[in-house]
């Protein structure tokens, strides 16, 4: 069974694409250029489940066009829209690259670099706009800039961040 920690978000389901059962998805991480995955993880009624990609091509930069396996007409497709899409650490992990993307801190405790104490774990990472934003389990939002993070730390999974005074 796959966790949530063990994933973090890299997208979501569009809308269906064509006949076939090819999907349309938002992402919002580069891995398609830095790992061969054979397949992505869709949170289903709260489970975390493995779909294998058929084939994928590039739409634009932040749309790529997915066809899973056992999906293959647009009523199945359907189904899926507006579902989130994760993609396994591990998987990421084994990247050549040894740069992290803002997604992969998902699940990553966030620790204040002024005193050294821990405001909350990663929920999410808000690329949308100019302004990166880390959105914290309990709904927080912290600003994620390159300025801002100290340190991070792959092997106790955290992030240590100069967090403006009047934030927490």
């Amino acid at each position: 069974m796959i966790r949530r920690e063990e994933v973090y978000k890299i997208g979501r389901i569009g809308r269906a694409h064509g006949l076939k059962g090819e999907l349309s998805v938002q992402i919002s991480d580069d891995v398609f250029d830095r790992v061969d995955a054979e397949y992505l993880v869709l949170e289903i009624d709260g489970i975390m489940v493995p779909f294998f990609m058929e084939e994928y091509r590039f739409k634009t930069d932040e749309t790529v066009l997915i066809k899973f396996e056992g999906i293959d007409t647009q009523e199945r497709a359907r189904e899926l829209t507006g579902i989130d899409v994760y993609f396994p650490h591990s998987l990421a992990e084994q990247s050549e690259d040894d740069e992290l993307s803002y997604a992969q801190l998902a699940g990553y405790s966030v620790i204040n670099a002024a005193d050294g104490k821990a405001v909350g774990e990663i929920a999410y990472v808000d690329e949308q706009t100019i302004n990166i934003m880390f959105e914290l389990t309990d709904g927080a939002l912290l600003p994620a800039s390159e300025e801002l993070i100290q340190e991070v730390d792959t092997t106790e999974r955290t992030v240590k961040l100069l967090i403006p005074e009047g934030l927490v």
